[in-house]
This record gives structure tokens, C-alpha cells and sequence, in this order.
């Protein structure tokens, strides 16, 4: 007897429909596997035939041909598990398949017939609702995950007695109710860091701000123990809560990376990720025999920190120049491309030489001009022209040091970033996939950066003397844009963009 059921698969962060058919007929027992399936899809054979064994149920000891469809689409993972299990309780008549036709089945199984959950539900599910299916089977783990997507009957279970009994008597179970994600978007999930910690770095604490209201990219430069990493680490902190659209398109990334075990239905926080000086390119921009998103992708919406930056390889650094620029990464292979979203903030520190104290005033510097020289050449001219905001960070004072923190709450900030963004908003609310300055392109500066003669005066000195590029000098007008936008301003004025070309440290070091 011939049974299908419907499933699904990732590529990139969208998803396909997959068929899963199962036909059980006369010949020597044995289970074939078609459709370019991978090796776990491959070890499901083996798995599922233990596990329906150990469940109670009866094993066909005939031959089992398993079709997957499309079958010119790669078929990895083990969420395969459950559709192949119910398709072949369904073609040997154990249970009713008057469900398979309008309801697709995901799930990995332990041999004991409990359901774990699996990576990329959420896609799935968009993809299938799409489509046309009316119901979806996902173990319990996920359930809350797969019923963001609205129009879709989600059941969790959390074995397959519980699918099997589903099947048979489909009126003893509700979908499951989404939890009220909307309201739980505000509330943060993890332990805030407050800017009120932070002694003294007036103009640091500017910055962060700065690079918060408008989306710019930040780097603090300066000694050991200043406070650079403390400092970036705060960001989160002062940055707008994600909107729904916001929080559902960042859960599709977590879902694919496999980031969303237990934690909810949605990401209720922007993204902080901060990986290690010895990462490798691929795990920066993603990739993978089938690509797979990188910590720049999982970033999106939010903040990839790279602490001690001149620490990390230069040619994996050289990976950040495109997607900096465009806002998305694509990864080519042989057989597929896929295309994954980066709008990310990139965040970074690094001391001002090997040493350290190049430029302190308490402990002298023990590099040579020439060592100073090989250590900023880790960083090339095209990678820091992308850096919006290039900010000092001086040694405390003593005195700083021993008194109590003074600065501003990061709620206060947050209010006034708030305010900023919903400033910017207004601008651009004709404008497609433009929601912060730092996202702006040509057309858009010479609309709403334009400059008056003393403004203009004072960036063309700026760039003569520091020889910046083109492209460095667009990042100030954003930067001075966004400094407008905090002053609740509507035209760019001469201390805006002179503020703004303060924030060129490491050009005017160099």
C-alpha cells in the first residue's frame, strides 16, 4: 500500500515542501531510502525501525521503498524521522491517514518514541501555511515556535503514541494557543547591563548613544582596563525594543541556527553576539557544504561584537566588507546559492598597539614606530572606512576611579534613542527596507543631509586634512544625521557635522 506525507526542509532561512512517500509491497524485507537523502536521513531507517518496535507497534517485514520529493533537493537532518514513521504505520493500515493530506509532519525520534525538537520549524511553517496546508505535527518543544505563524492548526506531542492517537481520533485535541507574544516583546529575557555602572567616558557613553539612535558602526580604541569592553557591552541595553516584524524575521535565523531551544516562541531581545579573536570565516559569514548562517546573520536586527578586533585574522575580517555595505551575505555552492539577511550593528575594541599604552599618560609605551605600523595594518583602509563612529578611550583618573558612578541610567538613554529612531522613522516612512540612518545610500543624503556653507566648509577642511574617501565621508553626514535627530533638529547644522567628524579617532591617529 502507498502512503504520503507531507514534511519540509530548509534552504537558506526559507523552506520547501517535502513529500514523503512510503510504499509497502511483497520482496525481501529491507527499507531504500530515495531522493539525494543525507546520512541522518539515511540512519532513519534503522532508528525508525526500533522505535516503532519499542512503541508498541508492528514492524512490516517487507519491502519498504521511501520516496522523497522534490527529488533533486538535498534531504539532510533528523526531522525526517517522524513523517517516514507515520507514513509507514499509515501504508500498513496501523493507522488512519484521512489526516496526511492537509497536514505536514516534523520531528526527531528517540528509540523509545519520544519527539525531540528540531531546528528550522518556524520557516517550515510559513512555508507550509503558504501552501496550503491546514495543520502541522511538531514535538512539543517546538509547538510555541510554529504557532507564530497565524492561519495554522499547530498539535505539540511528545511521543508518537500521542501522533498515532492524533491520527485516529483527531477530536480529542486542541491546537496549541500562542502564548501573547506581542506584549512579552517589551520585556527583556536576559540580565541588562545599566550604563549607570560606567564611571566617567562622557564622550564614550556620547557614542554609544550615538550609535544606538542610528544604527552606526563603533569602535573604542585605548588602553588595557579603560573600559572599552564594558562599555559595548552596555549597548543592548539602550537600543529599541524589536517590533513584531522585527523579532519574527530574527526567530526564522535562530530557528534554522538552531538557537531557539527553549526559549519561547519569539526572540524578545536583540541579538549580542560576540565571537572568539580565532573564529574562522565561514563561521563569521556563514557557509557549510549546505550553507548554514554565520554570526553575522544570527546578529541581525542586533550587535556582532568583536572584542580585541586587531587580534582577529585580517583576510576573516576582510569577509565583514560586503555584507557592511549591503546588509545581506551570500554564500555560492555547486549545486544552490542561498542569500541570508546581515543588518547588523558591528561593534568592536582593540588597544591602541601590541602593548597597549600607546598614547597613555601614566605608562609609556614600549612598541616601535614600526611595530605600531604592523599592528594597525591588521585592519585594512576599506574595513575602517565602514566604521561610522572611531572613539578614544582614555585611562580613568584616579579620582574617577574611587568615586561613585554619576552617568545616566541606560532606561534614560534609551528614551532619548527612542525618540531618535521614531524621528528617523517619520522621515522615511515612503521608504522600503530603511528603518535607521546608518541604512541610508546616496540619494537619501542628498535629501535629507544637506549641507548649508559653513557646514559645508567645515566637512571639506576635514576632508583635506584627514584624506578621508568618499565613502567615509557619506558615514559622517549619517552620523551628523543622526546627531540632528537627537536634538530633535530638522536641518543638518555646522556643529552637527563637526561633532560628527570627532568621531574620526583612529583616521586622525593614523
Amino acid at each position: 500500500m502507498l502512503a504520503r506525507v507531507w514534511s519540509g526542509s530548509i534552504v537558506g532561512i526559507d523552506a520547501v515542501k517535502v513529500g514523503v512517500e512510503v510504499d509497502v509491497s511483497g520482496g525481501l524485507p529491507g527499507i531504500v531510502v530515495l531522493g539525494l537523502p543525507d546520512a541522518a536521513v539515511q540512519e532513519a531507517r534503522e532508528r525508525v525501525k526500533a522505535t516503532l518496535k519499542n512503541a508498541g507497534f508492528t514492524f512490516p517485514m517487507r519491502k519498504i521503498v521511501i520516496n522523497l520529493t522534490p527529488a533533486d533537493l538535498r534531504k539532510e537532518g533528523p526531522c525526517f524521522d517522524l513523517p517516514i514513521s507515520v507514513g509507514i504505520l499509515a501504508a500498513s493500515e496501523q493507522v488512519s491517514a484521512y489526516l496526511l493530506g492537509d497536514h505536514l509532519f516534523l520531528g526527531e525520534m528517540s528509540l523509545d518514541g519520544s519527539l525531540r525538537s528540531v531546528a528550522g520549524v518556524l520557516p517550515i511553517a510559513a512555508t507550509a501555511q503558504k501552501m496550503g496546508i491546514t495543520g502541522l505535527v511538531v514535538p512539543a518543544d517546538n509547538a510555541q515556535e510554529a504557532a507564530v505563524v497565524e492561519g495554522l492548526a499547530v498539535y505539540g506531542f511528545k511521543n508518537l503514541c500521542e501522533v498515532t492517537d492524533f491520527l485516529n481520533n483527531p477530536g480529542r485535541y486542541k491546537p496549541v494557543q500562542l502564548d501573547n507574544t506581542v506584549e512579552t516583546l517589551h520585556t527583556t529575557s536576559l540580565p541588562t547591563l545599566d550604563l549607570k555602572d560606567v564611571k566617567g567616558q562622557a564622550h564614550a557613553r556620547r557614542a554609544l548613544e550615538i550609535a544606538a539612535a542610528g544604527g552606526h558602526n563603533l569602535i573604542f580604541v585605548g588602553p588595557p582596563g579603560s573600559g572599552k569592553t564594558m562599555l559595548a557591552r552596555r549597548l543592548p541595553g539602550i537600543l529599541p525594543a524589536l517590533s513584531f516584524s522585527e523579532a519574527l524575521e530574527v526567530t526564522r535565523i535562530h530557528s534554522v541556527a538552531g538557537l531557539l531551544k527553549n526559549r519561547g516562541s519569539l526572540v524578545r531581545d536583540r541579538p549580542f553576539r560576540s565571537p572568539h579573536h580565532s573564529a574562522s570565516g565561514p563561521s563569521l559569514v556563514g557557509g557549510g557544504s549546505f550553507p548554514r548562517p554565520g554570526e553575522i546573520s544570527i546578529s541581525h536586527k542586533g550587535i556582532l561584537f568583536l572584542d580585541e578586533l586587531t587580534e582577529f585574522k585580517r583576510d576573516v575580517l576582510e569577509f565583514l566588507r560586503q555584507p557592511l555595505e549591503d546588509g545581506y551575505v551570500t554564500i555560492s555552492r555547486t549545486k544552490q546559492s542561498v542569500i541570508f539577511p546581515a543588518q547588523f550593528t558591528l561593534v568592536a575594541s582593540t588597544n591602541p598597539c601590541s602593548c597597549g599604552y600607546y598614547g597613555d599618560t601614566i605608562q609609556q609605551c614600549t612598541c616601535s614606530p614600526r611595530q605600531r605600523e604592523q599592528y594597525w595594518a591588521k585592519l585594512s583602509g576599506p574595513l575602517m572606512d565602514r566604521i561610522d563612529l572611531q572613539v578614544a578611550v582614555n585611562r580613568l583618573k584616579p579620582e574617577e576611579i574611587t568615586q561613585q558612578p554619576t552617568g545616566e541610567s541606560s532606561a534614560t538613554v534609551r528614551k532619548r534613542v527612542q525618540q531618535a529612531r521614531d524621528y528617523a522613522s517619520g522621515r522615511f516612512k515612503n521608504e522600503q527596507n530603511l528603518s535607521c540612518n546608518a541604512q541610508m545610500q546616496s540619494r537619501h543624503l542628498q535629501k535629507w543631509c544637506k549641507l548649508d556653507d559653513s557646514s559645508r566648509n567645515i566637512l571639506e577642511g576635514a576632508i583635506r586634512k584627514l584624506g578621508l574617501s568618499a565613502r567615509a565621508s557619506d558615514r559622517i553626514l549619517k552620523v551628523a544625521r543622526t546627531i540632528a535627530d537627537l536634538a530633535g533638529d530638522d536641518e543638518l547644522k555646522a556643529h552637527h557635522v563637526a561633532e560628527a567628524i570627532q568621531y574620526r579617532t583612529i583616521d586622525r591617529m593614523q
